[in-house]
């Protein structure tokens, strides 16, 4: 195979990462820290545009990287129209959306593409991609039903790291990703539980603002009555039931936390409320594992726990309570967004796979 330079850009709330692989090697790795000081500058985050891409391009200056070799520049994927899983290079079209299309559903990750073709466009041999962004959508129609036409179920998850965790799965054993049937559970600030089908997530809980299990910072599947009564009781204003259900909904709401190992520790040193919230949030991942597995007819060949949580012995072993019966289960701690990213570009340079078209 050739060698491929590659930058990868993941923009994040108070954060950028970059890093520059050849190939599948790293030669750097970089968290860019924004401090709350430089972000409340900015109105909102298409405005963070040029602040951003100026520091990416400072970042690669101060660590002596040949920016002029990159051969792609790949972002991650923000709010754009729901799209298939795969590699998309950067156009018009998906640049106008990335600008326009949020609205107040505002995102970091949306910024990842713009900077990418900047960037890339600046360099004599480059090409700027996304992929597998936030919005991938291989929902089975069946799935998109609930009980009222005008609030259909939407498919807003941990994309990227549920597919690069499942096609490694694929590789360890020594099979296509599209000839198996896995669950991938993704556990972060929200928590995502996807039913691959023969390489299509046909069905995923909304992570964003959705349904499915509470997770340390997103409220999840809550009674649609109480949750109705709240938001016309005059208590609340929208942005603060907004709030409520994502940001500061979960183990944030129960505990005053968003940090999953300090509820851990809260549990090990005794207290029973926060063992029991814990406890209750693995019990709703494994039972939604359990949804997934009926919607395979029960034929599954793994389940995958992945995110910063399957660090988590705790919540791990609660899951694992519920789910060990189905047998193989594997745990793949933490996320390598940056890693994935790469892969995804490398294989379109090196011919592997087929860019899409957005």
């Amino acid at each position: 195979m050739d060698k491929f330079r590659i930058l990868v850009i993941n923009p994040g709330s108070t954060s950028t990462k970059i890093a520059v692989y050849e190939n599948i090697k790293s030669i750097l790795l970089k968290t860019l820290r924004h401090s709350s000081e430089e972000i409340s500058r900015f109105p909102d985050i298409p405005s963070q545009y040029e602040f951003r891409k100026e520091a990416i391009l400072n970042e690669l200056m101060a660590a002596d990287i040949e920016i002029d070799k990159i051969n792609a520049v790949v972002g991650r994927g923000g709010l754009l129209r729901p799209i298939p899983s795969g590699v998309y290079e950067v156009n018009e079209n998906m640049k106008n959306d990335l600008k326009n299309r949020s609205g107040k559903q505002q995102h970091a990750s949306n910024l990842g593409g713009l900077i990418a073709d900047d960037i890339a466009r600046s360099l004599p041999d480059a090409r700027a991609f996304i992929a597998d962004p936030v919005v991938v959508d291989e929902l089975q129609d069946v799935a998109r039903i609930t009980g009222h036409p005008d609030l259909p179920r939407q498919s807003i998850f941990h994309a990227l790291n549920q597919k690069a965790v499942a096609r490694n799965y694929a590789r360890s054993a020594e099979k296509k990703y599209e000839d198996l049937n896995l669950i991938v559970a993704h556990l972060g600030g929200g928590i995502s539980v996807g039913t691959h089908k023969k390489g299509n997530v046909i069905d995923v809980n909304n992570a964003l603002d959705g349904y499915g299990p509470f997770s340390p910072e997103r409220a999840g599947t809550l009674p649609s009555g109480g949750l109705v009564d709240m938001c016309f009781s005059g208590r609340y204003t929208h942005d603060e039931m907004r709030k409520m259900v994502t940001g500061k909904g979960g183990l944030m709401a129960h505990l005053g936390t968003n940090q999953a190992h300090e509820v851990e520790e809260m549990a090990l040193k005794g207290d029973k409320k926060a063992d029991l919230v814990l406890h209750a949030m693995a019990y709703q991942v494994g039972k939604t594992i359990g949804g997934c597995l009926a919607v395979l007819q029960g034929e599954v060949d793994a389940v995958l726990i992945t995110g910063g949580m399957a660090q988590n012995n705790t919540v791990v072993g609660y899951i694992r309570r519920y789910v060990d019966w189905i047998g193989n289960i594997k745990i793949y701690p933490g996320e390598d967004e940056m890693s994935a990213l790469a892969m995804n570009a490398l294989e379109v340079l090196s011919g592997e796979r087929e860019c899409k078209v957005y």
